[in-house]
């Protein structure tokens, strides 16, 4: 049965994720955020206000649900209409640790130019010297003052 022909009653029962992969499936295309919840709100019989106030929401369970996926032009689609293919082999794998490593050594050469001597990375042990954090307490407390969110209106 196609969505626009279910009564309201049974399309409630529904979340808003459920309404847009039907929607998507009956389309059979790939549509953008607001067209969507357009046609959910359209669906649901919601006012613009509806709208307005729930699209963000609907927009962020959109990007955290793994049915869809967000293409290239800003459009949602069914995910498994997509098929996503990863290849790792074994010289790509070498050239990635030889990047690595080129790029561990830049980094150590730019913090020894930058400390003007050798840089050392710091032990396990190691502890923060914290006499500096003493300084605080030093500012004059008249400089000081406490502002309500009101005041900053």
């Amino acid at each position: 049965m196609k969505i626009s022909k279910m009564p309201k009653d049974e399309l409630e029962s529904y979340s808003y994720i459920e309404l847009a992969e039907m929607i998507l499936k009956e389309e059979k295309k790939s549509l953008d955020t607001p067209n969507i919840f357009k046609k959910i709100c359209k669906l649901l019989e919601l006012s613009d206000d509806d709208y307005e106030n729930k699209i963000g929401d609907f927009y962020t369970t959109m990007t955290t649900d793994k049915t869809f996926i967000l293409l290239d032009d800003g459009t949602w689609d069914l995910r498994d209409r997509h098929s996503s293919s990863v290849s790792l082999e074994d010289d790509d794998e070498d050239e990635e640790d030889e990047e690595l490593t080129e790029t561990e050594e830049e980094i150590e050469n730019e913090m020894t130019d930058m400390a003007g001597d050798e840089y050392h990375e710091m032990d396990d042990d190691a502890h923060v010297d914290d006499t500096d954090l003493d300084d605080v307490d030093d500012i004059e407390d008249e400089n000081l003052s406490i502002v309500d969110e009101d005041e900053l209106d």
